[in-house]
């Protein structure tokens, strides 16, 4: 009885852990209600306080609550690493519910030896890829319209709905208007919804991929993602969303840079010259483009700012997304399951500790039009990515990335259309240059992997 005693003794210490930690984040979650006035009013939300403040700066108080809400999954998750690690806890033989939580979250080792076999015994009799037979031109030519539609119309939904939710009013059973505000929630809503598919997906359809990656490793591409997105929904509050879009095309120049840093990575000269081109185009369309409702100095700057956040944080998702492809081999739709899956235990945590979940569903049941675009934004999102994942699997990212490109022109002009932007011919001549660089730049991958190709079939073969 003893033994089994001590032997409990971890399990409470890693629950006291959670406990403490989300306490000590609730005491400073109130020091700063009071803080921000909310002391004598006990009825007013951190979030609301927080939307009380100045709109021009509220995106960066928000910024540090949301920050402040991550932490009550990043400060015990942290402690119970250090803990599990000094005491020796995964090496122990009881082999509790906790104890395969923990081990697949920091090792990704849960245990199924035989489930492991048995797959790879069952990839041993299943046919190669090579034995497939292969699609007629017909077959293909249906299949690229297929991910083509399906790519075009999720996205393009996606972005008019997302431009919607986050700039236009939306009227209440008594005919008032109102904003919605809360850029988290929508995140929360999108990323709960794509974790929910890529689940069911895999349920449905099991990869032959045994999954082996510790899932600790999916929350900083989940953080970033998150991060990323949050701040894509906040920018367009400042600025308008063909610049948005036309600032996603130079995400190339971020995810160089990005790669240099952390992957030592070498690129031609082409990639530099068409990373010039895309930034000289975005110049030429911020000076072009305008409008009257995001004129002010500050609005702009911070706009920019918040994009170029977007950017950094997104460049970020795709290098460490990377480095886990290349070091797992997990397949696509398991890194989609695994990044969604936190990225909604980070928004949920943030959103339960600011009280943003009863601000949104207020919100919710007073405008019902609210809801059903909020719903089809987070099935387009959810399904997009579906779409991707097919897409480059069956075609290739040279396929994919040429089908985005055009449908960033068209989400251009769409909005254009819908939202009455304004832009001159000297920001029209800026879009035209970023796209015909991104172009030049598939071209020149495409030309450039060829001649590698070419050379490597000619080369002599020596005799064994």
């Amino acid at each position: 009885m003893y033994a089994y005693k001590m032997g409990r003794v971890p399990e409470l210490v890693i629950c006291s852990f959670i406990v403490v930690s989300l306490l000590v984040i609730h005491f400073f979650s109130d020091l700063l209600r009071a803080s921000l006035g909310g002391y004598y009013n006990q009825d007013v939300t951190l979030s609301q306080l927080v939307e009380s403040q100045s709109s021009d700066y509220a995106w960066f108080l928000k910024l540090l609550v949301n920050c402040f809400g991550y932490s009550c999954v990043f400060v015990p998750g942290y402690l119970i690493y250090k803990y599990v690690g000094r005491i020796n806890y995964l090496e122990r033989g009881n082999k509790t519910f906790l104890h395969k939580a923990i081990n697949m979250c920091i090792t990704g080792n849960s245990g199924y030896d035989q489930l492991d076999a048995g797959s790879s015994t069952a990839d041993k009799d299943r046919p190669a890829a090579s034995t497939a037979p292969k699609r007629t031109s017909s077959q293909e030519a249906v299949q690229l319209l297929w991910c083509f539609g399906g790519l075009m119309i999720s996205y393009l939904t996606w972005g008019v709905l997302q431009e919607k939710i986050m700039t236009q009013n939306y009227l209440n059973f008594n005919g008032e208007s109102a904003k919605f505000k809360d850029s988290q929630f929508l995140v929360f809503s999108n990323r709960l919804l794509a974790f929910l598919v890529a689940l069911a997906y895999l349920q449905w359809q099991p990869s032959s991929v045994r999954h082996r990656a510790p899932l600790y490793k999916y929350s900083y591409a989940s953080f970033s993602n998150i991060m990323s997105a949050w701040f894509q929904y906040e920018a367009l509050k400042f600025v308008n969303f063909p610049t948005q879009v036309l600032a996603k095309s130079c995400k190339i120049i971020p995810v160089m840079l990005m790669g240099k840093i952390m992957s030592k990575a070498k690129y031609e000269s082409y990639e530099y010259v068409t990373a010039l081109l895309i930034s000289l185009g975005m110049i030429f369309f911020m000076s072009g483009s305008s409008d009257s409702s995001k004129a002010s100095g500050v609005t702009t700057l911070t706009g920019i700012f918040l994009l170029s956040m977007y950017m950094v944080f997104d460049s970020f998702t795709a290098n460490w997304q990377g480095s886990l492809f290349k070091g797992y081999g997990m397949t696509p739709l398991q890194m989609m399951c695994g990044v969604n899956l936190f990225s909604s235990i980070f928004t949920g945590a943030s959103l339960s500790m600011q009280g943003g979940f009863m601000d949104s569903l207020a919100f919710a049941t007073e405008h019902p039009k609210f809801v059903f675009d909020m719903v089809v934004l987070s099935v387009c999102s959810a399904v997009g990515q579906l779409f991707i994942y097919h897409t480059i699997d069956v075609f290739g990212p040279v396929v994919f990335t040429i089908i985005m490109t055009l449908r960033q022109a068209v989400a251009i002009m769409l909005s254009c259309f819908i939202y009455q932007h304004s832009i001159s011919l000297l920001g029209i001549f800026g879009v035209l240059i970023v796209f015909v660089a991104i172009f030049l730049r598939v071209y020149c991958t495409q030309r450039l992997r060829a001649i590698r190709k070419r050379a490597e079939a000619n080369k002599p073969k020596m005799a064994v």
